[in-house]
C-alpha cells in the first residue's frame, strides 16, 4: 500500500511532524533513517550503542520537529546535525564514565568513516596514517573519525584552539601527500 507522505519533501515531513502526525513521522524514519543511522555509527562505532541512540533520536526528532527552520539550511542537514550532537553528547558520557572504546585504528571504525572503503584502501590509509606524528595522528583520528570538536581537542591537549587548527592542517597534508604519494 502507497502511503502519501512517502512522495513529500523532508521539510513537508518536518512540519507535519512538529503537528504530531504519526504517519509523515513513519515516512520520515523510512527516508532517513539509513542516513542518519550512519551519522550515529560514525561517531558512536558500536553498533548496540547506536540502534538505542536511533531510539533516542527519532524522540528528538518527534519532540523537537517544529524546531527546524527553513531559512537556516536543508531539513536533512537539521537532521544529521540532530544527530550528531546526540552522539557527541552519548559519547562524552562514556568518557567522563572511563568508558571510551576507541581504538586508534580499529580496522571497523575507518571502514565506517571511509563509507565501507575496500580493504586495500584501508590498509594504504593505516600506513599513511602510521608515518604521521603520533600526536598529530592522535588529534586527526580525535577530530575527523569520532568527531571531537577542536575545542575539545584544544581543551584536553592544554594547547589554543588556533594550535589546534593549525596542527590539524598540518596533519591533513601530511596525510594527503602520503596517500597522494
Amino acid at each position: 500500500m502507497h502511503d502519501p507522505f512517502d512522495d513529500q519533501p523532508i521539510e513537508m515531513l518536518l512540519a507535519a511532524v512538529a503537528e504530531q502526525d504519526r504517519a509523515a513521522f513513519a515516512a520520515l524514519y523510512r527516508r532517513t533513517s539509513p542516513k542518519l543511522y550512519g551519522v550515529l555509527l560514525r561517531i558512536l562505532i558500536d553498533r548496540s550503542e547506536t540502534d538505542d541512540a536511533m531510539q533516542d533520536l527519532f524522540v528528538r526528532i518527534w519532540r523537537g520537529a517544529g524546531a527546524y527552520d527553513a531559512s537556516r539550511g536543508a531539513p536533512l542537514t537539521w537532521l544529521a546535525a540532530v544527530a550528531r550532537n546526540l552522539a557527541i553528547d552519548l559519547r562524552r558520557r562514556g568518557i567522563s564514565r572511563g568508558s571510551d572504546r576507541r581504538s586508534d585504528t580499529d580496522p571497523e571504525m575507518l571502514s565506517v568513516a571511509m563509507g565501507g572503503a575496500s580493504s586495500e584502501s584501508l590498509a594504504t590509509l593505516n600506513i599513511c596514517l602510521d608515518r604521521l606524528d603520533p600526536a598529530n595522528r592522535a588529534l586527526i583520528l580525535a577530530a575527523y573519525i569520532h568527531g571531537d570538536s577542536r575545542e575539545d581537542l584544544a581543551e584536553r591537549s592544554g594547547k589554543p584552539v588556533g594550535t589546534i587548527k593549525s596542527l590539524l592542517r598540518r596533519g591533513l597534508a601530511a596525510l594527503k601527500a602520503c596517500l597522494d604519494g
